[in-house]
C-alpha cells in the first residue's frame, strides 16, 4: 500500500468516526455541502476530490483535523481489491451485475446503439418505498451515452 493510500483510508475513517460520533446524517452533510446525497457520501469515503472550500467546509461540520481535510482535496486511486465483494450489501450489487448485467448491456445497445452508460457523468438517487412486504430500496442510476467512436 502507498503512503497516500494509507492516509486517503486513515482520512476515510476519520470520517467515519466523526460522522458516526456527530448528530449529523450523511443527508445533513449533503444538504450543508450543497451536493447530493450519494455523491457527498462516496467523496468523504474517498472515492471523489473535495473542491478544497467543500473538504474546509466537511472538515468543520465534522471537526477533521487539517491533515484528514487536505487528504480529501487529493484525487482518489478508485478502485478496490476483492476484500470490498465481502460486505453483504456490496456483494448483492456484484450479485445483481451477475445476473442482470448481461441484460442491462443487450438493453442498452437495442435502445441506443453501440456504447456504454458513463458512470462518472451519472446521478445516483435512492430512497425507500413503502411495501406490504417489507420496504424496498428504490436506486435510480441517471448516466449519460457515450457512443463508442471508432
Amino acid at each position: 500500500m502507498t503512503e497516500w493510500n494509507a492516509r486517503r483510508d486513515q482520512a476515510t475513517d476519520a470520517v467515519r468516526r466523526a460522522v458516526a460520533g456527530s448528530e449529523r446524517s450523511w443527508a445533513d452533510l449533503a444538504g450543508a455541502l450543497d451536493r447530493p446525497l450519494l455523491w457527498t457520501i462516496a467523496a468523504l469515503l474517498g472515492s471523489h476530490a473535495l473542491p478544497a472550500e467543500l473538504a474546509v467546509r466537511a472538515g468543520e461540520l465534522l471537526g477533521l483535523d487539517d491533515e484528514t481535510v487536505a487528504a480529501l482535496q487529493v484525487q482518489p486511486y478508485r478502485t478496490r481489491g476483492d476484500e470490498l465483494r465481502a460486505d453483504p450489501t456490496i456483494y448483492r450489487f456484484y450479485e445483481l451485475l451477475g445476473v442482470y448485467g448481461p441484460a442491462l448491456k443487450e438493453a442498452i445497445h437495442e435502445e441506443f446503439g453501440d456504447g456504454i452508460m458513463s458512470a462518472i457523468n451519472c446521478n445516483i438517487e435512492i430512497d425507500r418505498r413503502s411495501d406490504p412486504d417489507g420496504d424496498r430500496v428504490r436506486i435510480v442510476i441517471d448516466g449519460k451515452f457515450l457512443k463508442y467512436q471508432w
